[in-house]
């Protein structure tokens, strides 16, 4: 069940514990950038894993306001959810649907990837007891490795060739597009070769298939990383994902998009006491006081999805201000040290991360401490925390599931 709540006077209600806050401004500006950037391709907007982290029902609305052609998610109960909410685009699965359900991808008129021969089959033969037909995108492996028919290399893998054209004229299914995912577009000069060699293996696919009679009216292979760095990868559609919602999948890169981090996660000051020189923190005993401390308590946790890995490496931000983190990340609750930050009290903002390094921690900040991607730490904050959505810095929206 998603309940929305739409009375900006529950503002007080939600901003109690720990909140994120989507700037709407920020995703708008996002959005156009990309749009801009690839000319008259479509855009299709990833939004699988809850639009990464920021509400995958209240974004892929302002996304279709905005234009969006198509959605992306990565399994069946996520496409319900957009259908089950009014959106209205052409939904794309992009990964495994059981073959049992082919009658839910049919009723939710969605489209299914499929990206191998005996999948396709099984899916086939459920679409024609069911008496259904649905549309699919044929999803090959041009040097991921990961799912699809193997393309890499040429004439070595000429079968998936014979395969793909016997699954476009299977029963119970609409070859609608064929599609691949690059592995290094993110790694600049470092991933160049390896790009354009996958690049030129989905061309001569889809070229041997066209020889055969077999076109699809989708072609698309660019991701966030080839969309913002390989023009010549755009096709007829691109896919964006995390670059939506303004981080770079490669931060170490100079970016070719102006991109606006659209999450900032805040939490508040649960309880403040005074430490002797000599008294320890948080489970394990890892931070002992050299001195005497004046700690706080911020209720956020690897429950939120603020990573234990972040233990004594992180910081917070109180007034202005970093707040080391003390000790051991528990499952709800966080120990940071306020000694020298004045007047730390009860009720006080914390920000955890946001957009602007002045003010806290970035989110490819937290990622490398954490040792992981933004991607990841963006994923990660938890159901249980609400989505305050916020224009022109009001509160516009605010969203939690239960």
């Amino acid at each position: 069940m998603i309940l929305y709540i739409w009375e900006v006077n529950m503002e007080l209600d939600i901003r109690k514990r720990t909140w994120a806050e989507i700037d709407l401004d920020a995703l708008k500006h996002n959005f156009q950038q990309i749009r801009n950037h690839i000319g008259d391709a479509k855009l299709c907007c990833v939004v699988k894993a809850d639009g990464y982290g920021h509400g995958a029902v209240m974004l892929t609305r302002l996304y279709s306001q905005w234009g969006a052609d198509f959605f992306a998610v990565s399994n069946l109960d996520e496409a319900i959810e957009l259908r089950e909410n009014g959106i209205e685009e052409p939904v794309l699965v992009l990964g495994y649907t059981p073959v049992a359900l082919a009658d839910k991808i049919s009723q939710y008129n969605l489209t299914q990837a499929v990206y191998g021969y005996d999948y396709a089959e099984g899916l086939s033969r459920a679409c024609v007891r069911a008496g259904v037909s649905v549309d699919i995108h044929i999803k090959i492996d041009t040097g991921m490795s990961r799912i699809g028919f193997m393309c890499q290399s040429f004439p070595r893998d000429e079968k998936s060739v014979d395969e793909i054209e016997a699954v476009c004229r299977m029963q119970g299914m609409r070859a609608k597009g064929i599609m691949a995912h690059f592995s290094v577009a993110d790694e600049g000069d470092a991933g160049e070769e390896f790009t354009l060699a996958q690049l030129d293996a989905f061309r001569y696919t889809v070229d041997a298939l066209r020889n055969r009679g077999i076109t699809f009216e989708l072609v698309h292979h660019a991701n966030s990383g080839a969309t913002e760095n390989y023009s010549e990868a755009h096709l007829s559609m691109v896919r964006a994902g995390i670059i939506l919602y303004g981080l770079y999948p490669n931060p170490a890169l100079p970016p070719v998009l102006d991109l606006r981090p659209a999450m900032t996660l805040k939490s508040s000051v649960a309880f403040v006491k005074e430490l002797s020189a000599g008294s320890s923190v948080s489970y394990g005993r890892t931070f002992v006081a050299d001195r005497d401390m004046r700690v706080a308590t911020v209720p956020i946790g690897y429950a939120d999805g603020y990573f234990r890995a972040l233990s004594e490496e992180g910081y917070m931000s109180i007034k202005g201000k970093k707040a080391k983190i003390l000790g051991r990340i528990c499952m709800d609750q966080t120990i940071i040290d306020v000694t020298d930050i004045d007047d730390v009290k009860i009720g006080d903002e914390v920000v955890i991360f946001s957009g602007n390094e002045d003010e806290a921690p970035t989110v490819d900040i937290l990622a490398q401490q954490a040792g992981t991607i933004n991607y990841e730490i963006v994923c990660a904050v938890s159901k249980r925390v609400p989505r305050v959505y916020l224009r022109d810095g009001k509160i516009v929206d605010v969203m939690y599931k239960l």
